[in-house]
């Protein structure tokens, strides 16, 4: 599976932005997709995620209200809308895939360890 992700760049504290991550190899239906982020020297946390349906999102509690997870599964292709940006959400953020069809409970979701394929990251820098 081939993930890539795009739309990083520098923004402005408050301002918006849209990542976005094309996805081949596997087909799209059949895949959850989760954004994940990134700063030097920390463990990669998860951000969001959406089912393979788009039916089920589930967001860490520090993006809550301000991103919105969404698919376009004729597109093949995952989007993270970020509003009211901050700049503790500066990160290299990385969209990830796991096969739906290995059912887990919701909250292993926030595990990278349950996605087996990653895109190559995309830089967020929120200016204050």
């Amino acid at each position: 599976v081939q993930l890539q992700a795009s739309g990083g760049g520098l923004v402005q504290a408050g301002e918006s932005l849209r990542l976005s991550c094309a996805v081949s190899g596997r087909p799209f239906g059949n895949s959850d997709m989760g954004w994940f982020r990134q700063t030097p020297g920390k463990e990669r946390e998860f951000v969001a995620r959406i089912r393979w349906s788009g039916g089920s999102t589930d967001y860490a509690d520090s993006v809550k209200g301000r991103f919105t997870i969404s698919r376009d599964n004729a597109k093949n292709t995952v989007h993270l809308q970020m509003n009211s940006l901050k700049p503790e959400d500066t990160a290299v953020y990385y969209c990830a895939a796991r096969p739906s069809a290995l059912s887990r409970p919701s909250a292993f979701l926030r595990s990278r360890d349950q996605y087996d394929s990653w895109g190559q990251g995309t830089q967020l820098t929120v200016s204050s």
